[in-house]
């Protein structure tokens, strides 16, 4: 089997995730080269983690190494211009969340992938879970009935000192709030398990934080099935919680934690009487354990390259998400229920995700709460 040459652009907090990721695909990857703008910090990196080069040049990187995929994990409002670029220079890439930060970077995303053959894909290792593909089997089968309701909580707490880092808490620079840079993961994997959404209505603001983005955001969102649910996304809750809750006809699913989860994690809940003992069993009988992590993404994602296909959160399973991420912003901001498909070129929202309509606030000056 082929071995593929991989590059890690960002160095920071998350980078040894990606070295953890790359480890676990026991040599079908190899980490040749470490890039960040930081000339020690991507130094040290290398050193600590035996890569052989380093760069504090990203285009020179690409140009000298020329990797078969690049992994980027740099701020958000770099990960659409590098992820082109790699797949201009021959490369598939595995990208940080939020993979870009409009719509209108997405297209441009997807035109560069026709144009080139390569694909951009984006980390969203929750839906990787042994456990997940174990849920969406028993739904599949029709063992749970059909979907009802949905509960998809990111209840999490980011105090001053975090968004004290320069790029954070900037529309500009993290792209969003909780909504985006928090809550992206758990909706990603709402939306795995609940299917197709078709409208959302929300609230967005900012209650707290001294920052431009908002630090609250509530949906309610109906989904093509028939199906409605809710979503929070905080960065304001001092007891932390991730929580994902679906009703089905015949049982509620329960999924409780914080940044990872294992079939320990998971409750399940029959209808009275007993006699879904049969569905109790279904439900018990568990696969081996995989863990929802960036390596086993990363080695589904070697399967994808080993076949030449599109990564399952790439094309249109990236565009649903960021999608109603848009759509969640933009009915925050204007007041409007926003249909999926709708925001298109000469909507405002299709070329940024606050659509020049979040309210005006400076980084460090208090909220206004209206």
């Amino acid at each position: 089997m082929k071995t593929y040459r991989a590059a890690l652009v960002g160095t920071g907090s998350i980078g040894d995730a990606h070295v953890r990721a790359v480890e676990a695909t026991q040599g079908r990857v190899t980490l040749i080269s470490a890039v960040d703008i930081d000339a020690k910090r991507v130094a040290a990196f290398a050193q600590k983690h035996g890569i052989a080069s380093h760069y504090t040049d990203y285009t020179a990187m690409l140009a000298a190494e020329k990797p078969d995929l690049v992994l980027v994990a740099t701020p958000p409002a770099q990960h659409m211009s590098m992820s082109i670029a790699a797949m201009e220079a021959g490369a598939w890439v595995l990208c940080e969340k939020p993979l870009c930060g409009s719509l209108a970077e997405l297209d441009r995303i997807e035109a560069a992938e026709l144009r080139t053959g390569n694909y951009t894909a984006c980390i969203f290792q929750m839906r990787f879970g042994s456990s997940t593909a174990h849920v969406r089997r028993l739904a599949d089968r029709g063992l749970l009935g059909r979907p009802l309701v949905g509960v998809c909580n990111t209840l999490w707490f980011r105090d001053e000192a975090y968004y004290a880092v320069p790029w954070r808490g900037r529309w500009e620079t993290e792209l969003g709030g909780p909504t985006m840079g928090l809550g992206i993961h758990a909706m990603d994997h709402f939306l795995h398990l609940m299917g197709d959404w078709k409208d959302a209505r929300a609230l967005v603001t900012t209650l707290d934080r001294a920052i431009e983005v908002e630090d609250v955001s509530l949906a309610l969102v109906t989904f093509t099935s028939g199906a409605v649910g809710s979503i929070v996304n905080s960065a304001l809750s001092p007891r932390q919680e991730t929580y994902l809750r679906l009703d089905y006809q015949k049982a509620t699913v329960e999924l409780t934690h914080l940044y990872g989860y294992t079939r320990d994690n998971w409750k399940f809940t029959t209808v009275p009487p007993a006699q879904e003992d049969d569905l109790l069993a279904a439900w018990q009988n568990f696969p081996p354990e995989v863990g929802a992590t960036h390596g086993t993404q990363l080695n589904a994602f070697v399967a994808d390259m080993d076949a030449g296909r599109r990564p399952l959160t790439s094309g249109d399973q990236a565009r649903q998400t960021l999608e109603l991420l848009t759509a969640i912003y933009k009915s925050g901001f204007t007041g409007e229920i926003v249909t999926r498909g709708s925001i298109k070129p000469g909507d405002p929202f299709y070329l940024a995700l606050h659509g020049h309509r979040a309210p005006k606030r400076v980084k460090g000056e208090p909220p206004r709460v209206v």
